[in-house]
């Protein structure tokens, strides 16, 4: 507020400085010119009477002459005071109106405001740098979860566009560089109450700097950070950033997991993906000759996967910068004779991976019109051309800004969940499709949410008290029963535990559960929702463990006595 202050001061020294002028002159004039009072004689004014009678004369209020009618002299002066006003006014309101259309006095209320904010916020948050169409999906899925957070993002627009954003939440919001530390400091980085950092501009660099803001002023805390250079990936794992997406090498990735391990794949695109997404059919990537389509940043990492892989592949593109030493063909996609040329007759599937979207769409169709049974991937560079992919039918669609949406939204969930997706990755087909069997019998054929418990006094104080009090162990079982009929399984499916160093995968329903013990959960919002009222309730744990129906607090528990065994 001080930098508002200041600025404004700045602005309005000059027309300040003659508004004084004029009433000082006014003021000392009056007292030096004499009047008359009721008997004929000279008086004058005393200072304060003169100033009195300026403010309310330059101000235009209007009161009288005081103490005596004036003289003739005294009414020149006055009407010299007047003129004198009007045109000091004109002056000041000029300059201020002026002032309130200078861009950068209203960049400092913006800020002061934006700080006041920040400031306000009691509790835990995430502060989103850039917010494309990336930023927005992750935003969107974390107020709908009631999660708080504060923007950055140096389009003035796109901060703009937020108030037109059907928010629960009213997040603060600044237009400004996330490279400078002051701007993140401005954040709320340094608050005790922030949790974490997402940096997802479109610039690397940025993103770069904002991780190293992070790790040099609040080690430990995290930072998801987007990256598209293999260089800049490499520095900010370097640098120790918590989580470093790379959505080409991603996509890539699942590419050869689709290859190799169908039901991996499957597994990993419905645990990542939006809660309420159906799960996706399997269908397999075929192994074989690839032709990729465009080798820019994508093209690369998506022919390395696949040559990782195992399989072959041909590049077609105009220049061919960078692919030295690859079969490919120069020219594009687009042309059946540069496709026939690189072989697409024989091809298991072609990539159409190009920074334009009708230039992948092209591809693609013209790919189809030589072979109907290809497989097609085709890269989606924007959310607003989402129809006409779907029209088109891809067999898979690769959009980079859901690939760090669902990424980011996995970490954030809860950490577990990112643990189990790296042991999922680890592990072979078939177990991959028990996961998907299982999962399905218990919650459907959505993707479930996903979050996770501690069994602590902080987190589960009612779980706790109760299995002091008992003494005795509370099993997997026991809690994912419902809260309302214990005889019934409320959905909810436990995929990992955290002991100490410790990670137990798909641990049994009788598992014991032991103080410390950090679970990762899959289930509905309702059996997520009944789970947290078990931890927080110790009679609701008590009902849901051994079947007493108990009411009551601590001081009823103590006149009860101890409780009785339990229920089977």
């Amino acid at each position: 507020m001080s930098g508002v202050f200041f600025i404004a001061l700045r602005r309005l020294r000059t027309p300040l400085v003659v508004m004084i002028c004029i009433v000082m002159l006014a003021t000392v004039g009056l007292t030096l010119i004499p009047g008359i009072d009721g008997e004929g004689r000279a008086v004058f004014m005393t200072p304060f009477q003169a100033f009195y009678f300026v403010s309310y004369t330059a101000t235009t209020i209007g009161f009288g002459e005081i103490p005596f009618a004036f003289t003739d002299r005294q009414r020149l002066w006055v009407t010299v005071i007047i003129y004198l006003s009007v045109i000091g006014w004109a002056f000041l309101i000029g300059s201020l109106l002026a002032l309130v259309q200078d861009k950068g006095f209203r960049r400092a209320i913006v800020a002061a405001r934006f700080q006041r904010a920040v400031r306000a916020l009691r509790e835990p948050f995430y502060i989103v740098c850039g917010i494309g169409e990336t930023g927005l999906m992750i935003v969107r899925s974390l107020d709908r979860r009631g999660g708080r957070f504060v923007i950055l993002d140096q389009d003035e627009q796109r901060i703009e566009e937020m108030e037109l954003e059907e928010l629960v939440a009213d997040p603060p919001a600044l237009a400004a560089d996330a490279r400078s530390p002051e701007t993140l400091i401005a954040a709320g980085l340094l608050k005790p109450e922030c949790r974490g950092v997402l940096a997802l501009c479109n610039d690397d660099q940025v993103n770069l700097a904002v991780a190293l803001t992070v790790r040099l002023l609040r080690p430990g805390l995290r930072a998801i950070c987007r990256s598209h250079s293999p260089d800049v990936t490499a520095a900010m794992e370097t640098v120790g950033t918590y989580e470093v997406i790379n959505p080409f090498r991603e996509f890539g990735e699942r590419l050869v997991l689709a290859m190799k391990a169908p039901d991996t794949y499957r597994l990993m695109s419905w645990l990542t993906g939006p809660p309420g997404a159906d799960l996706s059919p399997r269908i397999p990537a075929p192994p074989g000759h690839w032709v990729v389509c465009g080798y820019g940043r994508f093209g690369a990492e998506v022919t390395a996967a696949i040559k990782a892989g195992g399989f072959d592949v041909a590049i077609v593109d105009p220049d061919m910068e960078g692919a030295e030493g690859l079969p490919g063909v120069r020219g594009l996609g687009t042309d059946n004779e540069v496709l026939r040329r690189a072989d697409i007759a024989t091809a298991a599937g072609i990539v159409a991976g190009t920074d334009v979207d009708t230039a992948n769409l092209t591809i693609a169709i013209a790919a189809r019109q030589i072979r109907p049974d290809l497989f097609v991937i085709a890269r989606q560079n924007l959310i607003s051309n989402r129809s006409l992919f779907e029209a088109f039918g891809a067999d898979m669609t690769m959009v980079q800004s859901q690939i760090i949406a669902d990424e980011c939204l996995a970490v954030l969930r809860t950490p577990l969940l990112a643990d189990f997706l790296r042991i999922a990755r680890g592990q072979d087909d078939a177990w991959a499709g028990h996961i998907v069997e299982r999962l399905r019998r218990h919650l459907g054929e959505q993707s479930p949410e996903f979050w996770g418990i501690t069994v602590s006094r902080e987190q589960a104080p009612g779980l706790v008290d109760f299995m002091t009090r008992f003494g005795a162990p509370v099993r997997l079982s026991d809690i994912r029963r419902e809260i309302v009929d214990r005889t019934c399984d409320s959905g909810k499916v436990a995929l990992l535990v955290r002991r100490g160093a410790e990670l137990i995968v798909l641990p049994e329903d009788d598992f014991e559960l032991q103080l410390g013990d950090s679970v990762l959960f899959a289930g509905s919002f309702e059996a997520e929702r009944d789970l947290f009222y078990l931890m927080q309730n110790a009679n609701v744990a008590e009902y849901v463990v051994t079947g007493h129906d108990v009411l009551g607090g601590a001081v009823w528990r103590w006149l009860r006595g101890p409780p009785a065994a339990a229920a089977n």
